[in-house]
């Protein structure tokens, strides 16, 4: 079992701000299961290439997707990649645009890219849904196979890598602190609001009730 913190190495140590430098696999887990967005990060031909898609966590295991028709997730079996997981948490509006800041979690990580073979691709992408949605999986149509090859799934261990938080209130100088200018918080957050239904459904459909007690985070 891994221990409880994160491995800390060159470029997961915090140079700048270390003190909102965080190791701890409980913060970690935390921050990657309070949103599905992700930004993987990777070289190919010399060239840098950054991928928005959506990642799972299973134990110390992370997981992504993307389509398996496409030429840079073919090339990055086996490399090493960086992903990004962010909550952007709000405004820090101090007396100074110096010191004008955001609240946020952040996760870093790297390893190597795993591509899972197909047996266990299709067991990853139901928890894959459920993830997103509990309860969501029983009530679809079964994956075809050629939904499936096209479909390529990644993982990557959660090991070395760290998180990064700020919170609370500007930091000005403390000369500043004297002038009569405003400054403070304006805190961000996620909103779900009401189902929007699909236009094209069938006449009576009621929103079933994993959808109606489907909560953020």
């Amino acid at each position: 079992m891994p221990n409880g913190q994160l491995k800390t190495t060159p470029r997961t140590k915090l140079v700048r701000n270390p003190g909102r430098a965080d190791y701890d696999r409980t913060v970690v887990n935390e921050i990657i299961d309070g949103t599905p967005l992700c930004h993987v990060s990777y070289i190919i031909d010399g060239r840098p290439y950054v991928t928005p898609t959506l990642q799972w966590r299973e134990g110390e295991i992370i997981y992504w997707h993307g389509s398996s028709a496409s030429r840079f997730l073919r090339q990055i079996v086996g490399k090493e990649v960086c992903m990004a997981i962010t909550h952007f948490d709000g405004l820090v509006l101090a007396r100074s645009a110096f010191h004008h800041s955001i609240n946020y979690r952040s996760v870093m990580l790297f390893g190597e890219a795993t591509k899972i073979e197909d047996d266990d691709k299709n067991s990853l992408l139901e928890s894959f849904v459920e993830n997103l949605i509990p309860g969501r999986w029983e009530n679809l149509r079964s994956m075809t196979d050629q939904e499936a090859k096209a479909t390529t799934v990644f993982s990557m261990p959660i090991d070395e890598g760290s998180a990064k938080v700020r919170t609370g209130p500007p930091v000005d100088d403390e000369e500043d602190y004297s002038l009569p200018i405003w400054a403070g918080v304006l805190p961000v957050s996620q909103v779900l609001h009401d189902p929007v239904p699909d236009p094209k459904n069938q006449e009576g459909l009621e929103v079933p009730d994993h959808v109606r007690r489907f909560k953020l985070g």
